[in-house]
């Protein structure tokens, strides 16, 4: 089969950069009084969770120098649902591939599956919060505010310091009562857990996080906890808008180098690709891409492989790559089945391409829409087929930076 030929592209995005992550932290923790909410000998727990977040491990690092200013004593608790494994160990082990470890942050990691309850909502739903940050004497929230994976919010509260506060702080535990009501549950009754959190919980502060579409750190604004839940609102708009996504929106292939847990929660991005694979949940009308294909899986996740069910494709080196242990806890916890069942598995790129592009009927291959992106999460450099140039070329945001070539495989057959 003559296969299209490919060009790389450059995305050009806008939006702000914090330039100096210690003084904004710094400066914002002073904005809401953090000196008089801290008394020396303190002991307060800071949350990180499991996603890949830019500069992450130096806004901990920072905060924590922060606290330790004022003469407290702050510690990290791993703060997640089912990743790692669902285990204390295994939770460490992603905060380490995060770059979040004792040594670089300068405070203990405490990590335990253990929580206690501290309430229930109106509904009944008991609600959770990790056994070491309910011993400390105070809570801050860190967490990135961004659009959602598997729902889109009627109250405009997705992902970020409400459901940190749920989820993060209530472990596994906290993730398995909450989900057990499938997308109602995650977008409906994960913010009733977060008000209970909020009023019962010894929480001193949120430290919100955006980024921009380079994965750039955009915003940090420390927020007092009785603004969270609104203030969230506004600032999820604003992540929102800074959002990357693919340059056209009707593919007949996309190629996904590599998929995982470091990239989307959902190991590719619902919002980028358009699929959502959760029972019952219609699908977005846009992006429209007949065949996903998953090249890899990144070496971050861990075996992690939540999200391969999202592909049509995939090749025998992801397969072989798969924990089946780390990838059910997920998945189960999560009650979307779909996310992790096994697409057909090709030997390598070069048949999963050809594959994809014989089942597109009626479509010359090399006239194909085809498209090749490194990550969900990155989406500055990609290649495009020869038959998107005209849209391309139209769209005053994307640059032509390479030469039109044939596809490149190794000896493997896997893309250069």
């Amino acid at each position: 089969m003559k296969l299209p030929r490919m060009v790389q592209v450059r995305q050009h995005f806008t939006g702000p950069t914090v330039e100096d992550i210690e003084e904004e932290v710094w400066k914002q923790l002073s904005l809401i009084g953090l000196e008089s909410k801290v008394i020396p000998g303190a002991r307060i727990a800071l949350t990180a969770g499991s996603r890949g977040i830019a500069n992450i491990a130096k806004i901990i690092k920072a905060t924590v120098a922060k606290l330790k200013s004022l003469g407290a004593d702050p510690f990290i608790i791993p703060a997640m649902g089912s990743h790692g494994g669902a285990t204390a160990e295994g939770q460490v082990k992603v905060l380490a591939s995060l770059g979040v470890t004792e040594e670089y942050c300068g405070a203990p990691i405490l990590s335990s599956m253990e929580v206690v309850q501290i309430g229930e909502t109106e509904r009944g739903i008991p609600v959770y919060v990790d056994r070491h940050a309910s011993e400390g004497d105070g809570i801050i929230l860190i967490g990135r505010v961004k659009v959602h994976t598997d729902f889109k919010s009627p109250i405009g509260i997705e992902s970020g310091i409400m459901k940190m506060s749920a989820i993060g702080l209530g472990k596994h535990k906290q993730a398995l009562a909450i989900h057990n009501y499938g997308v109602e549950g995650i977008r409906d009754f994960m913010p009733e857990v977060a008000r209970v959190v909020l009023q019962k919980a010894n929480i001193l502060c949120g430290l919100a996080i955006v980024e921009n579409a380079y994965e750039h750190t955009a915003m940090i604004e420390a927020i007092p906890t009785d603004q969270i839940e609104e203030r969230e609102r506004e600032i999820l708009k604003f992540s929102a808008s800074l959002m990357p996504k693919l340059p056209v929106d009707r593919l007949d292939v996309l190629h996904v180098d590599e998929i995982g847990k470091n990239f989307s929660g959902t190991g590719m991005d619902t919002n980028i690709i358009g699929r959502m694979r959760i029972l019952g949940v219609e699908e977005p009308a846009s992006p429209a891409i007949k065949y996903v294909i998953a090249g890899d899986l990144s070496e971050e996740c861990g075996g992690n492989a939540l999200g391969i069910g999202l592909a049509d494709l995939t090749t025998r080196r992801l397969f072989e790559k798969i924990d089946y242990v780390k990838t059910n806890e997920n998945v189960i916890t999560s009650t979307f089945l779909q996310r992790a069942m096994i697409p057909i598995i090709l030997e390598n790129d070069r048949e999963a391409m050809s594959t994809a592009l014989r089942c597109s009927w009626g479509v010359n291959p090399e006239q194909a829409r085809v498209m090749r992106i490194s990550s969900t999460l990155h989406l500055e450099h990609l290649y495009v087929s020869e038959a998107l140039l005209p849209e391309i070329e139209a769209l005053g945001h994307v640059e032509i930076v390479g030469e039109l070539e044939e596809m490149q495989f190794d000896a493997d057959g896997f893309f250069i």
